[in-house]
């Protein structure tokens, strides 16, 4: 099984920048062809969240038809950016998500690995939540399986980065929602988008996973008190690959055409 997540895409109306900077739709495009060209190409692709930039009606018509050319199921959840009633209706077809209750929380069954799709927005805030209510859902849906191995979902990490500026816009409800986690062994990852990096974590049993934008990236610094500032290095997504044998272990692609590839091996011998 292979699950390509990617995360943050940030699409626009067309013709407008994210930031006065990005036009982050040809982005979306090289990353939707290299997914469709992938050999083996995934199972289903995962959308953490910050599909679009400011939830405008416009900007989910821009990405539905971006996402369009991909045959393989596509999975969305909401970020910070998003908002859920334009979701809804441009993304009507989409059976999987709920048109009752408050989240767009649901449960995928039809592959090896369970997927449970979280909604950790807060409309206004950067920042995220897993409130009593987010929790309770999470708690039922894991004591329903609790030996089918699982990957959760959502937009906001639940850990802090060191880069301030992004830990400001974390998750609250965080240890909460760890320790029912830390209940159900069954959970191989926790992935999310959010901080446009990869970053990797052992957290409450589990792993968690951040993966990098499709477009631009947050800079990776440390200081205290840093700005907050992007950098456009290279966009990239993850593809987590289960098997029985090994489990779930996942690979990051970068996004782009590169010299190569060239062989290591030449006549039998490694090439000096």
């Amino acid at each position: 099984m292979l699950v390509a997540q990617i995360s943050d895409l940030h699409i626009r109306a067309p013709g407008q920048l994210a930031y006065r900077r990005v036009d982050t739709a040809p982005y979306l495009e090289r990353c939707v062809e290299q997914l469709a060209r992938m050999t083996p190409r995934p199972d289903l692709v995962l959308a953490t969240g910050d599909l679009v930039d400011t939830g405008a009606p416009e900007e989910y018509r821009h990405l539905r038809r971006l996402l369009a050319p991909l045959s393989m199921p596509v999975y969305l959840i909401p970020g910070n950016h998003d908002r859920r009633e334009p979701m809804l209706t441009e993304f009507a077809h989409h059976a999987y998500l709920p048109r009752q209750g408050s989240f767009l929380h649901y449960v995928i069954e039809d592959h090896p690995v369970r997927l449970i799709g979280l909604d950790t927005l807060v409309v206004g805030q950067g920042g995220g939540r897993m409130c009593e209510e987010r929790l309770a859902w999470l708690a039922a849906q894991l004591a329903e399986a609790a030996t089918r191995p699982t990957m959760v979902f959502m937009h906001h990490a639940p850990f802090h980065t060191g880069i301030e500026h992004m830990d400001r816009l974390g998750l609250e409800g965080a240890e909460a929602m760890g320790a029912i986690i830390e209940r159900h062994r069954q959970v191989e990852r926790v992935v999310c988008g959010h901080l446009h990096r990869p970053i990797t974590m052992r957290w409450h049993g589990t792993v968690v996973m951040t993966s990098p934008s499709t477009a631009h990236q947050v800079v990776l610094d440390l200081r205290e008190n840093a700005a907050g500032t992007f950098a456009m290095e290279p966009p990239a997504f993850l593809l987590h690959v289960w098997s029985e044998a090994t489990g779930l272990l996942t690979h990051m692609s970068y996004i782009g055409e590169f010299p190569g590839p060239y062989a290591f091996y030449e006549g039998g011998k490694l090439i000096e």
